[in-house]
């Protein structure tokens, strides 16, 4: 059985989408909605999809919450602003079991027309096909996991700031099989709106290139979660 587990703060302009395209999917899941204390109508939008829900917090802690009462042996966890298309929940399931995978994560698109925002997440996943045999990373909008081995690793380092993430992937990869999988996801480009696009780009690249010098980054960084509407 899969288990999407989705960590959410402030959601209610985006987290209906995300519910909309995974009930809409030709494969039964479960669903698990990590709620950090919202002031809008999470709750009441969770219960209409009929989702089970956690307390939660930061997205690592709301993703840790929301696997220990995972009903499912394998895990997907995503963020709150995605859309799944049609069909691609069971094609990407069916290829990480046929392919032995563990650990695996998928290529995103932009739910934007903006030509920057195409052209960064296009060399965001070609970075990630790069590195897979290197250094294997993946963001949390799509992550998926066996249960066995989430446990194993003791899930997600809570105490990092930034880039927890991809510290789990590359974590889970040394004890399991790490893959792309086919069926990309489309994702919210709001970070880039909000903060402006350079100014994004310039702060992701810095804070992984500290990641990759310095090691994860512990201390609190201006990271915005749950506050883009």
């Amino acid at each position: 059985m899969l288990t999407v587990i989705i960590p959410a703060l402030n959601e209610e302009k985006y987290l209906p989408k995300a519910l909309e395209s995974i009930k809409t999917q030709d494969i039964e899941c479960e669903i698990v909605v990590a709620d950090a204390r919202p002031t809008d109508r999470i709750i009441e939008i969770v219960k209409d999809y009929r989702c089970r829900i956690v307390d939660g917090g930061r997205p690592a802690k709301g993703r840790n919450e929301g696997a220990k009462i995972a009903a499912g042996d394998l895990l997907l966890f995503i963020d709150a602003d995605v859309v799944l298309p049609p069909g691609s929940l069971k094609r990407n399931v069916d290829e990480f079991l046929k392919r032995g995978l563990d650990i695996a994560t998928c290529s995103a698109i932009p739910l934007s027309h903006n030509l920057v925002d195409r052209l960064v997440y296009s060399f965001a996943n070609y970075a990630v096909f790069v590195f897979q045999k290197i250094r294997p990373f993946a963001q949390g909008f799509c992550i998926f996991a066996k249960k066995s081995l989430h446990d194993k690793i003791g899930g997600f380092d809570e105490t990092i700031q930034f880039g927890e993430d991809s510290e789990y992937v590359l974590r889970a990869s040394k004890f399991g099989k790490f893959g792309i999988l086919g069926n990309k996801i489309y994702v919210s480009a709001r970070r880039f709106e909000k903060e402006g696009r350079l100014r994004a780009v310039l702060k992701y690249l810095y804070l992984n290139l500290y990641r990759l010098i310095r090691g994860e980054i512990r201390k609190p960084v201006n990271y915005d979660f749950g506050n883009y509407d």
